[in-house]
């Protein structure tokens, strides 16, 4: 496929305009001001457009969809505990099935084209994502609180199963990660043996930590540790991880972050509705440390409109700070793109670059809310809307277009997900 008359935003983060653009097979294989030698497939005037890398989701728990507005206006353990805990309950594959081809689904449409996820009944997740061509990092998450044996924990087996079965499944799309759920969830025994377990894996961690006052406190109170020295003492951060959430995390916590390459996965508007803070990603990238944004669940972000939750992260961190300055646009896009790449380990992908994977989304620059232009950047992340994107490609495929999808019935996918929804109320 060859873009022509395009205007990108290149691996600078800096926009080009009147740009060619090529892709051949899963590749961009072309970038520059004259027209390529060669024919392509299909030849696509960009007059009007912008194409830029998709996006990378760092942290979320995708078949969750089902519980979209389910629990609202709760404070944290009533809506885990009287909601989330009871409806998970009764999940089952098919559930997640159809809960996960939901979120890929809207995931596509708001220009996300991997996602890392935390959950359970894994292999129909993955299952789904292979389906709908998307990419995906899809961890089994282990949580003890019984401090039941680590070896004797069915999630365990599942888990070591789950990565020997699936890993770099559907040409590499499918990553298989490992996940403690969190410290709060588990005992030391079982932290441990998950890291020696992950340790020498070509696999990424994925673990939740410091995402309210009271866990990081009581983590405190317990084992004279924060989080993020406690997991770094068991070893969790022995591979190349992602810390989701980290609102409170401290300064010798970053230097963790910072010494071990951990992620920090922020989730702005999750953690706004849900009251439990704001992560300073200001100041985690002061540090030296790793940023990406994850939307967390759509039980508790309401949805995957990637666009919102750059805006929400820029003008979040400008009102905690009081400063205006806090974040840049560009820092904001880094870490939706490039970032959430890195922390996937998806090294050729997440900047418009020769030789990088073809994860694009084709964006509309001449809607009013996007003129007019003093700045590609700001308007990108301060403007723009997720309604804006017009096509979502993974690996040189279009998955999406103009509202269109090339993989899946989306109308099959909304009805079976409400079917699967109505069951488990029905069972409440």
């Amino acid at each position: 496929m060859l873009f022509k008359n395009i205007a990108i935003l290149n691996e600078r983060l800096e926009v080009e305009t009147d740009r060619f653009l090529a892709v051949t097979g899963d590749r961009i294989t072309y970038i520059g001001a004259e027209e390529p030698e060669g024919s392509f497939g299909r030849v696509y005037d960009g007059k009007g457009k912008l194409l830029m890398s998709g996006f990378y989701n760092a942290h979320a728990h995708s078949p969750m969809t089902l519980m979209r507005g389910y629990g609202e206006n709760l404070t944290l353990q009533d809506w885990l505990n009287r909601k989330i805990f009871p409806f998970e309950a009764k999940l089952d594959g098919d559930a997640v099935y159809w809960g996960t081809m939901l979120a890929m689904a809207e995931s596509l449409r708001f220009g996300i084209v991997s996602t890392s996820d935390m959950y359970y009944f894994c292999e129909d997740m993955a299952r789904a994502v292979e389906v709908t061509g998307a990419k995906a990092n899809i961890s089994r998450s282990i949580a003890n609180p019984a401090g039941t044996p680590p070896e004797e924990l069915e999630s365990f087996d599942e888990m070591k199963c789950f990565y020997e079965n699936f890993h770099k499944s559907a040409g590499g799309r499918i990553r298989v990660d490992m996940s403690l759920h969190a410290e709060y969830t588990s005992d030391e025994a079982t932290a441990r043996a998950l890291a020696d377990y992950a340790r020498g894996l070509d696999t990424v961690m994925h673990v939740h930590v410091s995402e309210t006052k009271s866990e990081h406190e009581e983590c405190k109170k317990r084992h004279g540790l924060t989080p993020a020295a406690y997991l770094e003492k068991t070893g969790i951060f022995d591979v190349p991880a992602i810390a989701a959430h980290c609102v409170y995390s401290e300064d010798e916590d970053l230097e963790i972050f910072r010494s071990k390459g951990v992620t920090v996965a922020t989730n702005p508007v999750s953690n706004m509705k849900l009251a439990s803070g704001i992560c300073d990603a200001a100041h985690v990238l002061e540090q030296g440390v790793k940023l990406a944004i994850g939307t967390d669940s759509v039980a508790s972000n309401n949805s995957l409109n990637f666009f919102e939750e750059m805006k929400t992260l820029a003008i979040g961190n400008k009102a905690a700070s009081t400063d205006p300055t806090a974040i840049t646009p560009k820092d904001v896009l880094r870490a939706a793109t490039l970032g959430g790449a890195a922390a996937q380990g998806r090294q050729d992908c997440g900047l418009i670059k020769e030789g990088n994977k073809a994860d694009l989304i084709l964006v509309d620059i001449s809607v009013p809310n996007m003129n007019p232009v003093h700045s590609f950047i700001n308007n990108l992340v301060y403007s723009m809307s997720g309604s804006d994107v017009l096509m979502t490609m993974v690996d040189g495929k279009i998955l999406y277009e103009n509202g269109s999808y090339t993989t899946l019935d989306i109308q099959q996918v909304i009805r079976k997900a409400q079917e699967a929804t109505d069951k488990i109320i029905e069972r409440l």
